[in-house]
């Protein structure tokens, strides 16, 4: 079994970006510059965007942090949004979610700049990714793909199961890996809450995508011997004897699923960092106007 290690593929990638930054200011262009917007102080989006900040600092990059408070009004929300992308110096931001429930994130969405969405969630972006075009994809699919194929998993002609269908994630992890690409050409199904056979159709699949958002809910009877298993669950869960406590819990029992595969992500250190060090790729293609 092989551990897809997604903290020590995305300290690699780190440092390929350092070197691509250095030589840009060698070369005289701008250092790429990230901006994120968080509103209220929920945990998780705390976390994240510490984690986005400290990666930053990390490659070399310039990173701006706007906080709100979260009563801030939908318009002054969007008033922000409309700054940022009038600011020349921004190559690309965020708006971290989730939002306040009085703030439409599609309006947030609908607002950014196309090309400095570089959580790859405005339409134009989705539907350039769909259509195989450049486009900024959004960050933890982007992650996926890059784990597949830096430890060299072949998908082409497997079955690939995507369990859950989110705009963030499922949705467009799918579109990827049925796309002509090098971590393309799979043969894709997408499971969700309705779905009412995802144990049978679970053991059909080459290669498991699990980002349904429920703690260890693919179980070992749901998993064929040698399949590929890519845990994309980061759920907190109350735990007493942890120092924080609380744990990450992933979609996947680990310790029970791990024995029959012939590679699987962990939780934490599998798709995580790997979601962070995509969005350092999307800021850089930014910066370079690599998306036209």
């Amino acid at each position: 079994m092989v551990l897809l290690d997604g903290k020590k593929l995305a300290d690699e990638i780190k440092l390929e970006i350092s070197r691509e930054v250095k030589q840009l200011q060698a070369a005289g262009a701008k250092t790429p510059h990230l901006a994120t917007i968080l509103v209220g102080n929920d945990g998780g989006s705390l976390t994240y965007v510490g984690k986005k900040m400290e990666s930053c600092k990390e490659v070399g990059f310039n990173s701006t942090l706007l906080r709100f408070e979260d009563t801030i009004t939908e318009s002054d929300l969007l008033a922000e949004v409309k700054k940022l992308n009038n600011n020349p110096d921004i190559d690309g931001f965020i708006v971290q979610f989730p939002l306040p429930k009085h703030i439409n994130p599609n309006k947030v969405i609908m607002t950014i700049d196309p090309k400095k969405d570089v959580d790859g969630f405005h339409p134009m972006n989705v539907g350039r990714m769909a259509l195989g075009l450049p486009a900024y994809v959004s960050a933890t699919p982007l992650g996926i793909t890059k784990i597949l194929e830096r430890y060299n998993i072949t998908t082409e002609g497997k079955h690939c199961v995507v369990i859950g269908r989110s705009n963030i994630v499922g949705r467009p992890i799918s579109i990827l890996l049925s796309g002509q690409a090098k971590t393309g050409n799979a043969t894709v199904t997408v499971c969700h809450s309705k779905t009412k056979n995802i144990k049978e159709i679970a053991l059909t699949a080459d290669i498991i995508i699990a980002a349904m958002g429920r703690p260890g809910f693919v179980t070992a009877d749901m998993v064929k011997e040698g399949a590929v298993v890519i845990d994309v669950g980061t759920t907190r869960v109350t735990d007493a004897s942890a120092k924080k406590g609380w744990r990450l819990k992933g979609d996947v029992k680990y310790d029970e699923v791990a024995s029959k595969c012939s590679a699987i992500t962990p939780v934490p250190g599998g798709v995580g960092p790997m979601t962070v060090v995509s969005l350092l790729l999307n800021t850089l293609k930014a910066a370079k106007n690599e998306i036209e």
